[in-house]
């Protein structure tokens, strides 16, 4: 009788933990190295999800893993942001248990095995390492991040009525199978997955926290800039509002109003030069449009930017896509119009109209997902 199977599935990891990475080649051996001591006689293994680093973090990954099968290499091209990367590795994993922690050794992986022993004995469904309660530490924060953290969370915590002290942490280990469960409710743009893990939840999650203290970055850089408020403030305002508003669609029509007052502007100034009016509109709309495109491109889908002939291919479908917003917009205000004949009313249900025809179909087709 042949015994492999049995011999498989006696190494079939437990844990599986899950690392998002971007430019971190030279933290990936010692995290790895710190791993092997701290989960000594537990089955785990650990993804590695990267998002195709220019330093060639997802290379360092795949050559530990020719000599070691407990490393694994998603790496993901043309997609970005911690949340989705963390999705991606969770999903793909097959261990009962699954731990999420950075590539920078800040997270205290030591804590690993009494995390899995809370969710094993059933004390828990979703444990986190938390800096806020009793016996943790988040003294490597700068005054700035140690304000601003605080902030977010105190924030996070009485908006979405979170009841956890550290939601915030990037730190915990749950089970797989109550995050399949969740899984199709998440959002993967952004960089706060725990938080969004525990408001999808809404208190049918059952939660411990443990200790722990934030170490200090040794090697790298840190992703967090002024984009992560934003992609927080997203988070809360989704989830406020059932994911019926998104972050991406405020963004984008952010930009669309910033259009308006461009469009104005190069409007006037054509006429200056005595342009035909026509013409000047014309122009107008093409700096607008132009403006909008680039602006979006930065802010509102900058996990998807666009690069080198993409960029010039998605201004021309931008066109093509504004141009048919114009005329929805015009259709709908008329037809208000005729029912209503409330001017503001008319204009504003038209331009919500423009706005979410030009933002559903530049998210199918121009800045697509990949």
């Amino acid at each position: 009788m042949n015994s492999a199977p049995a011999s498989q599935a006696a190494a079939a990891p437990q844990l599986c933990v899950v690392v998002p990475t971007f430019n971190e080649r030279d933290n990936v051996p010692k995290l790895f190295a710190k791993l092997d001591a701290a989960l000594s006689g537990i089955a785990w293994e650990v993804i590695f999800v990267d998002d195709n680093s220019p330093d060639g973090t997802w290379d360092v990954v795949r050559q530990l893993a020719q000599s070691d099968p407990r490393i694994r290499c998603i790496r993901r091209i043309g997609r970005r942001g911690l949340s989705g990367a963390c999705i991606e590795g969770i999903l793909a994993s097959s261990a009962p248990f699954v731990a999420v922690m950075d590539a920078d050794l800040q997270h205290d992986e030591t804590q690993l095995p009494k995390m899995l022993a809370l969710l094993q004995n059933g004390e828990a469904e979703l444990v986190v390492g938390s800096r806020y309660v009793s016996g943790g530490s988040a003294d490597s924060f700068g005054a700035t991040r140690a304000g601003g953290s605080k902030f977010a969370t105190e924030i996070a915590k009485r908006l979405l009525h979170i009841d956890v002290a550290d939601p915030m942490s990037g730190f915990f280990m749950l089970r797989r199978d109550r995050f399949e469960q969740l899984a199709p409710q998440l959002s993967t743009q952004g960089f706060k997955i725990l938080l969004d893990l525990i408001a999808t939840a809404k208190g049918n999650l059952r939660t411990v926290e443990v200790p722990y203290t934030f170490g200090s970055r040794l090697h790298g850089e840190s992703k967090l800039d002024s984009m992560v408020v934003m992609d927080f403030l997203g988070l809360v305002l989704a989830k406020l509002t059932h994911d019926l508003v998104s972050l991406r669609f405020l963004l984008f029509a952010l930009v669309g109003a910033t259009g308006l007052v461009v469009h104005f502007a190069t409007l006037f100034i054509a006429l200056q030069f005595d342009i035909d009016f026509a013409w000047a509109q014309a122009i107008a709309a093409i700096v607008a449009m132009t403006g909008n495109f680039l602006l979006n491109n930065w802010l509102t889908y900058r996990d998807q930017r666009l690069k080198g002939f993409g960029v010039l291919r998605g201004l021309l479908l931008f066109y093509l896509v504004c141009s048919v917003g114009l005329l929805a917009n015009v259709g709908v205000a008329f037809s208000v119009y005729d029912q209503e004949p409330i001017w503001w009313l008319a204009g504003a249900a038209g331009a919500l109209m423009g706005v979410v025809w030009n933002y559903g179909i530049s998210s199918m087709f121009v800045w697509r997902a990949r």
